[in-house]
Order: C-alpha cells, then structure tokens, then sequence
C-alpha cells in the first residue's frame, strides 16, 4: 500500500498543487503575447527577453498541459526568461496564476 501511494504521489508531479500547496513543475518561462506559442521545444530566448523588454509581462508554461500562467513575482523569474525549467509554484486556479517560490534551470 505504501508503494502505491508513493507511485500515485510521484505521477501526480506533473499538475500544479492545489491552492493549499506547492509543487514541482517544469516547464518554460515564455511572455504573455505570445504565451504557449513559444513552447514548440524550447522558446526563442531572445525573443522572449525582446517581448519584455517591450512590456510583455513574464508567464509560465507548463510542460503538460501547455496552460500559460500569470506569474505573481514576474522578478523571481528574471535570470529564466526564454528557459526551460522547474519551478516549485502554488497555483491559484481563479486567478490563473503562480506564485513561484524556486527556479532551476533544466537541461536541453
């Protein structure tokens, strides 16, 4: 029974945590114009820090569900813009927002 529910636990990585919660997740740092565009492999970087640096607003896309979430601390992410990552992020699914508490940069 206990190896069950560490499988269950395990799998169940992949989604957001409950607004109660946090969890792991990877995904990309993209922009919020172009959002889930940027997610075919890995997102043009350049492009990205571009989209910013002209007012597009940081946003996570996770690796999943290809869903793009707002980012409640856009400065937690700002060494990440354009990369591939996990992040430990609370969900709040009404805002359709994360708050990120870490980042670490996947490889390619």
């Amino acid at each position: 029974m206990k190896r069950f529910l560490a499988v269950i636990a395990l799998s169940s990585t992949a989604a957001l945590a409950a607004s109660t919660g946090a969890a792991r997740v990877s995904g990309y740092i993209s922009e919020s114009m172009c959002g889930a565009k940027h997610n075919a492999s890995a997102p043009d970087a350049a492009c990205v820090k571009k989209c910013i640096s002209q007012g597009s607003k940081p946003v996570f896309v996770d690796d999943s569900q290809k869903q793009v979430w707002t980012i409640d601390d856009p400065a937690s992410v700002k060494n990440y813009y354009g990369e591939h990552v996990s992040v430990m992020a609370k969900q709040d699914d009404a805002d359709k927002s994360v708050e990120i508490s870490k980042v670490r940069k996947l490889s390619k």
